[in-house]
């Protein structure tokens, strides 16, 4: 009987954690009414896979591409996406991020996170809270910069990311049929790089 009803526990708690995406935070886990000997019990049979501190995936739950943004906005929850990361998922860049980019406002504490690797950008306030989009992924809610915004971040940092990733990203976002210089130079208000942006752009589109 023991058994049984430990088992019938565990699988109680996977169809928990299936129904939220496949990840779960410990206090979500105990909120759930998951027990702390179920939750460590399945962690400690293979079932579980502590991907950061406090937070658990199924391991035999399918992997898509965007897990690891998943993953790091589970373990970030005041943090967006940005500039790299946000240029592959938007399909704006032929760079391959080897750590998920992600802003956070100044003055934030720095988010500890074993995995995935992350960048961590700090941004000031007017341009941390423009331009955010949330993306539904593993049944997650992903906040990820839009593309004209995360292409005038990529201006605004420059030094950091290369000038030519900014300059091909803005290519390849005025190709796109929904492109607005409009929504470009909004953002380039926001983040104070208006006359810096405005001789590329009027060269792209002449």
């Amino acid at each position: 009987m023991y058994h049984a009803s430990m088992k019938s526990a565990k699988e109680k708690a996977i169809d928990i954690i299936q129904n939220r995406g496949g990840f779960i935070r410990t206090h979500e886990a105990f909120e759930q009414g998951i027990h702390r000997r179920t939750l460590y019990g399945l962690r400690d049979e293979g079932a579980l896979i502590s991907t950061t501190r406090g937070i658990y995936r199924l391991a035999d739950m399918d992997i898509p591409a965007e897990i690891n943004l998943v993953e790091v906005a589970k373990a970030v929850p005041n943090g967006v996406i940005c500039l790299i990361s946000a240029l592959s998922f938007h399909g704006l860049t032929t760079q391959i991020p080897h750590e998920i980019w992600i802003a956070i406002e100044r003055k934030t504490r720095k988010p500890k996170i074993i995995y995935p690797p992350v960048r961590i950008i700090y941004y000031s306030k007017l341009p941390f809270q423009a331009g955010i989009g949330i993306h539904r992924i593993m049944e997650q809610e992903v906040p990820i910069y839009d593309a004209p915004k995360t292409v005038i971040d990529c201006f605004r940092w420059r030094n950091t990311v290369g000038l030519d990733v900014a300059l091909e990203a803005a290519r390849d976002y005025l190709k796109q049929r929904d492109a607005s210089l409009a929504k470009l130079m909004e953002y380039a208000k926001i983040c104070k790089v208006e006359k810096l942006v405005m001789p590329y752009f009027q060269a792209m589109i002449s």
